[in-house]
Order: C-alpha cells, then sequence, then structure tokens
C-alpha cells in the first residue's frame, strides 16, 4: 500500500510540474548531425533539507515566490519574472522523502550561491533586511559591475540578491588577456 501511495505521489509531484511549466524555447540546432536536439523544459536546483516550511515562508515573505506544489516531502516554488519573463524556479525536498534516489543527504550550507538578479537591489535589500532575513553581506557597489547583498535561507543556501552596474572604469582590461576581439 506504502509503495502505492508513493508512487502517486510521484505522479502527482510530475504532473504538476509539467503543467506549471512552459517549454522553454530552444536552439534547433544539434550537437550530433541527424540527432534530435534535447529540449529543456526547465533547469532548478534540488536542495535537501528538512526546513520545508521555514524556506516556503522565507522566499515567500522575501521574494514573492508562490507555492507551484508542496506535499509533505517535497516544495516546488516559482518566483516572479520581469517583464513578462516566467521568473526563477526552486525545489527543496525533505531527506526522508519516498522516492529515494541516489545521495539525497541533507545540504549542509557549504559550496552553493544562489543568485538572484534583480533591477534594484537596494530596495530589495531594505524589504529583506526589515524582513528580519539574516544579511550575511551587507549591500555593497563591488569594483566588478554589481550592486549586492548576501543572505541565507533556513536550508543554508547562501543567496545572492545582485543588480547589474557599471563596473570601476579599467577592472576587466586586467582579465581580457588573451580574448581575441
Amino acid at each position: 500500500m506504502t509503495s502505492e501511495v508513493n508512487r502517486r505521489a510521484l505522479l502527482l509531484a510530475g504532473l504538476a510540474l509539467l503543467a506549471v511549466q512552459p517549454a522553454l524555447a530552444q536552439s534547433e540546432q544539434s550537437p550530433t548531425p541527424g540527432a534530435q536536439s534535447m529540449k529543456v523544459r526547465d533547469l532548478y536546483p534540488l536542495i535537501t533539507t528538512p526546513n520545508l516550511g521555514a524556506v516556503r515562508d522565507f522566499y515567500r515573505a522575501h521574494f514573492d515566490f508562490d507555492v507551484a506544489f508542496e506535499a509533505s516531502w517535497f516544495l516546488y516554488l516559482i518566483g516572479p519574472g520581469e517583464d513578462g519573463t516566467r521568473g526563477a524556479t526552486l525545489a527543496y525536498m525533505h531527506p526522508d522523502h519516498p522516492s529515494n534516489p541516489p545521495g539525497p543527504e541533507s545540504f549542509n550550507g557549504l559550496g552553493m550561491i544562489l543568485t538572484v538578479e534583480v533591477s534594484d537591489a537596494a530596495s530589495v535589500f531594505k524589504r529583506v533586511s526589515a524582513g528580519g532575513a539574516p544579511i550575511v553581506h551587507a549591500l555593497t557597489d563591488e569594483v566588478w559591475g554589481q550592486r549586492r547583498f548576501m543572505t541565507r535561507d533556513p536550508a543554508g543556501v547562501l543567496v545572492d540578491v545582485v543588480e547589474q552596474i557599471a563596473p570601476k572604469e579599467g577592472f576587466w582590461d586586467q582579465y581580457m588577456v588573451g580574448i581575441s576581439q
């Protein structure tokens, strides 16, 4: 009975993901002549954490994400897009999930940065810090051309909120050696 419930839950999760995701435009060129090119419908991190409710509340409160699908062991979020775009997607899974793929260890907070590009990092900084999210790196204008700050979600993911700005004059010149123009 439990395996039947698990199969149904996985099927429902898969159907929900298909229902909420439009197909992304893809290049018609195939890497192998004569072969059909792969069409990617979505690409998102799947982060394992026992803190699904806290993660859901964090992204809803601070980044206006919507819950596209939620189960006791799986959370799929969609962020608002700019100028008619679809926005970003994130997924979180409880370590005690029934699907049992290999290696679903809980995320330990190291080695991953989730970058969220926005058009006004200063206003997002005010909102996020006023909302009580932890600020790990204060709002800063970086010489390479980003205004940014960092927070950390309840699963331990470092969230880097960036706005593209003009870099310091000549900053990138030192890195362009050997690149043909």
